[in-house]
């Protein structure tokens, strides 16, 4: 059982919990009443079967590549802990619960969420390919964040029809391609000789200033929607505090380069920390 959630990543709650996040900021920004204990707890049970399936098309993708990186060598199909077959009927398994769990949202957005897990299917198990043909490959897991903002708000509203929503949207791929950039560089040296892309790659000496624009993108888009939202004064601080929280963090990232793999795993939690404050923000200020 331990060796199928560490495939799962469930035995590390940071990465399930930074999807789930905007899954929240996107429920809470819903017009009128706030979600149902039920979609709630269905939204979460999703995230894990999504984030789970997902890290086993990863790592199926990736077995032979994490096997030459110290940071993933010891993950279960890279050290043989787990066989093809099995990884392969769980990817399966996870897919088919996923999908009759969208059968069982409120009817008024079931169909328009259904259509939007189609769709982000096959972007989720493509995904981990991209790093071997393109150039930003934390672009397209940014894209598969966003269905974590768009499928919670189909489920309650039954539609997409909202600036709200958009700009919740575009808060999610800034968010996740700025702490995604973050952690590929825990990797920059080994990807750099196994031929393998990422932002934290390409963009060179932008790196930095990038990964800041993204954050202040995030942090402006989640403001819009307060403000389009009319939340209460609580939510100012908080955003603002935020803010200068994540921009400080990228200074004392790019500060040094010793004990590089600690603090990008120390910068990932506080990301965390910083999305859930501002989620709490935004429920208590509704």
């Amino acid at each position: 059982m331990n060796v199928i959630f560490e495939l799962l990543r469930w035995n590390k709650p940071s990465g399930r919990l930074i999807l789930l996040i905007p899954a929240g900021w996107s429920l809470w920004l819903t017009p009128g009443s706030n979600p149902s204990l039920s979609l709630v707890f269905k939204i979460l049970i999703g995230g894990l079967l999504v984030s789970g399936f997902g890290c086993v098309a990863n790592d199926l993708w990736d077995k032979e590549i994490d096997k030459k990186v110290i940071r993933t060598m010891k993950r279960p199909l890279a050290s043989n802990r787990v066989n093809l077959g099995f990884a392969y009927l769980l990817l399966i398994f996870l897919i088919i619960l996923s999908f009759l769990l969208t059968l069982s949202l409120p009817q008024q957005g079931r169909l328009l969420s259904l259509f939007l897990a189609f769709i982000a299917l096959p972007f989720i198990l493509i995904y981990p390919s991209t790093k071997r043909w393109f150039k930003f490959p934390q672009l397209i897991l940014s894209f598969c964040w966003g269905f974590a903002v768009l499928i919670p708000w189909a489920a309650h509203e039954g539609n997409l029809n909202s600036l709200v929503l958009l700009f919740c949207w575009l808060a999610t791929i800034f968010w996740t391609f700025g702490f995604d950039t973050v952690y590929a560089l825990a990797d920059k040296k080994y990807d750099l000789e196994l031929g393998i892309n990422s932002s934290a790659i390409n963009l060179k000496s932008y790196t930095k200033r990038i990964i800041q624009v993204c954050y202040l993108l995030t942090c402006l888009s989640l403001s819009i929607c307060a403000f389009l939202n009319n939340l209460s004064f609580i939510f100012w601080p908080l955003i603002t505090i935020v803010l200068l929280l994540m921009q400080r963090d990228v200074i004392y990232l790019f500060k040094t380069k010793n004990e590089l793999i600690m603090r990008v795993g120390k910068h990932f939690q506080n990301q965390v920390i910083y999305g859930f404050l501002i989620l709490l923000g935004i429920i208590f200020s509704k």
